[in-house]
């Protein structure tokens, strides 16, 4: 049986279109991580070798944590990446760390134990098996939230990204970019008219397509990005950050965030259970959330953003219908080469983020589907709309108000409140559980039949 096997995976192997799937799996994967360890870098005032280590080891473990967790986790070709919701709160807290008065080495030193400590939960919750259950509160009123502002949130960012405004702390004073954002936009098109006119067989390729048109028409007009510098080596540093420090301020935010987060493993396990045809079983649960921490606890030790499954990988699936293993794990295995050899690593870090952000951003607007099925699931009446309609406004409105408005808010709590992500997510799991909503509104609705009727 062993040997049959391995005959298939070879077979597998050999095929070309799993590589070229492969292929677009491996640009998927490096546009949503290019991004984050540069602007997280560049907020904490990095310098630019240590900027470039940080990007090398992002390509490395991401690259690795996606090939574990295909073969001992969920066993599902959903990345396991560099968390999105953990990518905001930590940019937040470096805007508003120096009005408070706090240091960027204690900032990140705190950072550090705060994400160690939720690596720690992590684990807990997946060795003890205690997923399921908290599953359950995650019904899907709240996550039709969470997607839905979990897609605000991250095409927000790539639609600044399309516009040619700088990520980070970089941003303050920028501008629109006209002449970027025209290209960006016409990208947007392309992939989208790939992704409707174009026959099956070329549909699935549309994000690739989009990214080498976009990269040849960019260099052609523009002079390509270097976003960063070369390196000769690879090396570890332990906690670049900072050395682990005690902010309790920060350190509480910090765990807090990482509670939320398990929102992720939830919403791409449960996102992608029509498309595999299974529900996803306690095991894949306990496995999952014990891999996203320990690859948590490694981003705690050497400086990079927290992981867990990426809820895009929903809309990346929706896109292209490559939903076997074989690429997504080749993918991952190409990505975690990059890390390894560096002239490859800083080729590939000349991506424009416009060009990059373009793509990713037709690939995101495909979570309003997946937060509609959520919603789809659930009864709304007059009375009982308040469930949703909460936390789905004034998460959105929280997204929108300027840092400025909350520095009268205490700033132990500050990151939280400031967060229309972390908000909404909190209001839904409040207002879901506190409530049984299906019991309102049920009445009239029975009565005013009756009235029609009559």
């Amino acid at each position: 049986m062993n040997n049959e096997k391995k005959a298939i995976i070879i077979k597998e192997l050999l095929k070309s279109n799993n590589w070229i799937s492969g292929l677009q799996w491996l640009f998927f994967i490096f546009t949503n991580i290019v991004v984050i360890p540069i602007t997280v870098g560049a907020a904490f005032g990095l310098p630019a070798s240590k900027i470039v280590n940080l990007l090398q080891l992002s390509f490395v473990v991401t690259g690795l944590a996606c090939i574990v967790q295909a073969f001992f986790g969920h066993r599902r070709a959903i990345m396991e990446g560099q968390s999105g919701l953990w990518w905001g709160v930590i940019l937040t807290l470096c805007n508003s760390a120096v009005a408070q008065g706090i240091s960027l080495t204690e900032l990140g030193g705190s950072l550090t134990v705060g994400i160690i400590i939720s690596a720690i939960i992590t684990v807990i919750i997946g060795v003890s098996g205690v997923g399921p259950h908290i599953s359950k509160l995650f019904n899907p009123a709240v996550m039709g939230v969470f997607m839905f502002l979990f897609g605000c949130q991250i095409i927000g960012i790539f639609l600044k990204g399309m516009l040619g405004i700088p990520f980070g702390n970089q941003a303050q004073g920028a501008h629109i970019d006209l002449s970027v954002s025209l290209l960006s936009i016409i990208i947007v098109i392309i992939v989208i008219i790939v992704s409707i006119k174009a026959p099956p067989s070329i549909r699935k390729y549309g994000l690739l397509i989009g990214i080498i048109i976009g990269w040849v028409a960019y260099a052609l007009i523009f002079k390509t990005e270097n976003s960063v510098g070369q390196t000769s080596s690879f090396k570890l540093e332990l906690f670049p950050l900072g050395k682990p420090a005690w902010n309790i301020g920060i350190i509480i935010t910090t765990v807090l965030a990482g509670l939320l987060n398990t929102a992720n493993t939830f919403g791409a396990l449960k996102g992608t259970e029509g498309m595999y045809k299974v529900e996803t079983t306690k095991s894949q649960y306990r496995s999952s959330f014990t891999i996203t921490g320990i690859f948590t606890a490694i981003a705690g030790v050497f400086g990079l953003v927290p992981y867990s499954p990426y809820v895009s990988s929903i809309g990346f699936l929706s896109q292209t219908g490559i939903i076997k293993r074989i690429p997504f794990v080749l993918g991952g295995f190409m990505f975690l080469v990059m890390g390894l050899i560096p002239p490859i690593g800083h080729f590939f870090s000349k991506l424009p983020l416009s060009i990059g952000s373009a793509v990713l951003f037709v690939s995101y607007l495909l979570l309003l589907n997946s937060s509609w099925t959520f919603f789809k699931q659930v009864k709304f009446n007059t009375l009982n709309v308040y469930r949703s309609a909460i936390p789905l406004f004034v998460g959105i409105i929280i997204m929108t108000l300027p840092a400025s408005y909350f520095e009268s808010i205490p700033s132990f709590i500050r990151p939280l409140l400031s967060s229309g992500l972390m908000m909404g997510i909190l209001l839904a799991l409040i207002l879901e559980n506190l409530f049984k909503w299906d019991r309102y509104g049920t009445v009239e609705e029975a009565q005013s039949k009756k009235g029609n009727i009559a």
